[in-house]
């Protein structure tokens, strides 16, 4: 069975009548919107990178702040929407400042818990450029608590993870908070 009869039968299991007018295409568009929502699937990152890995001579922090994200929580297929701040310490090799975006677009646009997503970020830059440290943090907002559950609608839930120097170096991490923060 295809993605759009799953999306009718799911319609029509919750007592909608497919033949009604706004619902007559639902389960096509429903099935191209949750395509186009994991298409991270699809993506690999060679594909991402498309060789925007280019030489530097500098090792001084690189971030990239408030990358808006979008993500499915793979418990309950809701949303979770946020942003993602991102740093890297490179040795000799830096990111093309888009690629750093569609990174977490990749990993985000995937059936996801916000904790394995920070990870994913994170072991992604350092597997493209052997940084000497990467941070990620991810801010964000879960549909899954806000509209169901407990329904609590200010709750942010923050991860981060932290590899090389700034696991190793608490003032280098404090830097990288700090710049996040501002």
């Amino acid at each position: 069975m295809n993605l759009q009869k799953h999306f009718a039968y799911i319609i029509e299991e919750i007592g909608e009548d497919l033949s009604r007018e706004g619902l007559v295409d639902t389960p096509k568009r429903a099935a191209a919107a949750f395509r186009f929502l994991n298409k991270g699937y699809r993506e690999s990152l060679n594909e991402v990178l498309n060789d925007a890995v280019f030489d530097a001579d500098t090792e001084d922090m690189v971030i990239v702040k408030n990358i808006e994200m979008y993500s499915l929580c793979e418990h309950h297929l809701l949303p979770f929407i946020g942003k993602c701040h991102v740093g890297y310490l490179p040795t000799g090799k830096v990111l093309g400042l888009s690629k750093v975006a569609r990174i977490v677009e990749m990993y985000a646009r995937r059936l996801q818990i916000q904790e394995r997503l920070t990870k994913q970020i994170a072991g992604a830059i350092q597997e493209a450029i052997s940084a000497e440290g990467v941070a990620v943090v991810i801010e964000a907002q879960h549909l899954c608590m806000m509209m169901r559950g407990v329904e609590k609608q200010n709750s942010v839930m923050t991860t981060s993870v932290m590899l090389g120097k700034f696991r190793e170096h608490i003032s280098t991490r404090a830097e990288f908070l700090n710049l996040v923060n501002k």
